[in-house]
């Protein structure tokens, strides 16, 4: 089956804001894509909430359910306890009699499974033969555990998660049924892939929203108390709340809830090293837990959605639920291989390929979307990453080519602000107006240097283009072009320097002005010795004439 999570690369910006998120960095980038590494992927739906261009889609398993109801099987609905913050506005009969419209054949809560769980979180106690103990409620959590830390799967507890207990427990009491669970979560589709005996298949909140809308079924907006005395269990949704459902008895332990990808990365950490002992600890990778789920209700804070949760758990606990410990064992494995850590010598030549070579360099910028220079020289030997996603590198490379082709240029090159200020100006500017250093004049208006006349002509909407003028402060000839950028408000100048064409060219008009004169006075002082030469060899004066006349139409023609 399709992975729970896919990258949609058509529309990918190259913005490296999936990468910057994502907790575990399984995001590959190549081709100016991101695509999702799903050896690594642990769906906790970071990705898909920042994206901005909503290229990351969450598999929708809806025709999915339609068939198993067309299928005639009984199909229950295991309902998420965060349903409550979820359909707060509802009530609980209006949400069931619309789940029943779609074809349903019964609805229950999770919680019930969540209840069969927490009694074996205590039983689990009580045995006292374990040092530290991690909730195996979230399935993110345990991707995270079996990807990234397979060497804590021992401090796993060794259960199903509520949602595959009460998959279970359903099939217990009724063979044939079948198990849709309905949540906030991306990960469960991927659990219930995992654990088709219990659970058959898993919606989100929104895709059961988008069904009812297609259905034209809408649920009535209506005051309604959630409140049920035997739901104890409906606080698993929110951070604390699995432990407020225990007993906690065995007072050996300590007892912790930890939210959050990152914090629980910590604490792992900390557990593998040594520094937590006898303790219980409730991890979820969400902060706030499920009821900040990916597909939750974002309009409602996470603060507004725990009250709802809060007001509605009462203090007993769900009797439907019959399964034991024994019942729900379950085993957590190793999956996939870990990447392999490159060679320290591999990771210094992938710095030094990526402009790193000083420690100056060395920014940890972050725009990449890794925390450190070294995590991104990783992730570039590992086939992860692209040298181009490094920022500072791209910004240096641009500019020292750009100050390259503007530094040789053999034409004067000059920048003004709108207020005809000197920005910049390269080496042969500089020649042109006769200093050494563009510091001289940088920050000081043009008409230091120059006449500003065509500058203000450009910024005024006048095309100056190949404009010929004379400096006689520095006596040189210009072709000078201006372009007025709007955008961002700069006037660019290129001005090339003409002066030896100029000179040439004026020596070559004297030359001719010169033969011209000459050759008018050639024609009036000699024009009798010319008839009398005219008339010795047969040709009339005219003849004579218009011959030295084409003479000096041809000198004239070579100006």
């Amino acid at each position: 089956m399709e992975f729970a999570l896919q990258s949609k690369t058509t529309n990918c910006k190259n913005c490296y804001k999936c990468i910057r998120h994502c907790p575990i960095k399984s995001i590959s980038f190549a081709s100016n894509k991101a695509t999702i590494i799903q050896d690594n992927c642990i769906l906790c739906g970071r990705c898909y909430l920042v994206c901005p261009q909503e290229v990351k889609v969450i598999r929708n398993d809806t025709d999915i359910v339609k068939n198993l109801i067309k299928s005639n099987e009984k199909v229950y609905v295991s309902l998420a306890p965060s349903f409550i913050s979820y359909f707060s506005y509802t009530s609980m009969d209006e949400l069931v009699n619309a789940l029943t419209k779609l074809g349903f054949y019964k609805v229950e809560e999770t919680a019930i499974g969540a209840t069969i769980v927490k009694k074996a979180y205590d039983e689990m106690l009580e045995e006292k033969d374990r040092d530290v103990i991690i909730s195996s409620c979230c399935h993110s959590i345990n991707l995270l555990i079996q990807k990234h830390y397979p060497e804590a799967r021992k401090y796993l507890a060794n259960v199903l998660s509520p949602m595959l207990a009460h998959g279970k427990d359903i099939k217990s009491r009724e063979p044939n049924a079948k198990v849709v669970f309905i949540g906030p979560c991306i990960a469960k589709k991927d659990e219930a892939s995992l654990n088709s005996d219990y659970v058959d298949a898993a919606l989100t909140f929104k895709e059961l929203d988008e069904w009812l809308k297609n259905e034209n079924i809408t649920l009535k907006e209506v005051s309604y108390d959630w409140k049920k005395e035997e739901s104890k269990a409906r606080l698993f949704p929110i951070t604390g709340g699995i432990l407020r459902t225990m007993e906690c008895k065995n007072e050996e332990y300590q007892y912790l809830a930890v939210d959050g990808v990152e914090n629980s990365k910590r604490v792992i950490e900390d557990v593998l090293n040594g520094k937590i002992h006898k303790c219980f600890i409730e991890m979820s990778s969400c902060e706030g837990s499920c009821i900040n789920g990916p597909v939750s209700n974002k309009e409602k804070s996470v603060i507004s959605s725990y009250i709802d949760i809060n007001k509605s758990a009462g203090k007993l606990d769900f009797k439907e639920g019959k399964l034991t410990y024994k019942d729900i064992t379950k085993n957590y494995y190793s999956i996939g291989a870990k990447e392999a850590t490159p060679s320290e010598e591999e990771i210094e030549a992938k710095l030094i390929e990526m402009g790193k070579k000083e420690k100056e360099k060395i920014l940890n910028c972050g725009s990449c979307g890794y925390d450190t220079c070294r995590e991104k020289a990783i992730a570039i030997i590992q086939g992860k990453a692209a040298l181009e996603m490094c920022l500072p590198y791209l910004m240096e490379k641009a500019e020292s080519f750009s100050d390259n082709i503007v530094s040789n240029s053999p034409n004067g090159i000059l920048v003004l602000d709108e207020e005809l200020n000197i920005q910049s100006l390269n080496k042969t500017m500089c020649k042109i107006i006769n200093i050494e250093k563009p510091s001289f004049v940088i920050h000081k208006n043009v008409s230091s240097i120059l006449d500003p006349h065509d500058f203000y002509s450009a910024l005024c909407g006048e095309m100056v283009f190949r404009r010929k003028s004379y400096l006689s402060e520095y006596d040189k000839y210009i072709e000078n072009t201006i372009v007025y950028d709007e955008k961002f408000h700069v006037l660019l100048a290129i001005l090339k320097d003409i002066t030896e064409e100029e000179v040439s060219r004026q020596k070559h008009e004297e030359i001719v002005k010169k033969s011209l004169e000459i050759t008018d006075k050639v024609v009036e002082k000699n024009m009798r010795a010319v008839q009398e030469i005219a008339s010795l060899l047969g040709e009339t004066t005219a003849e004579t004439k218009v011959a030295l006349s084409s003479l000096k139409d041809t000198i004239k023609d070579d100006r």
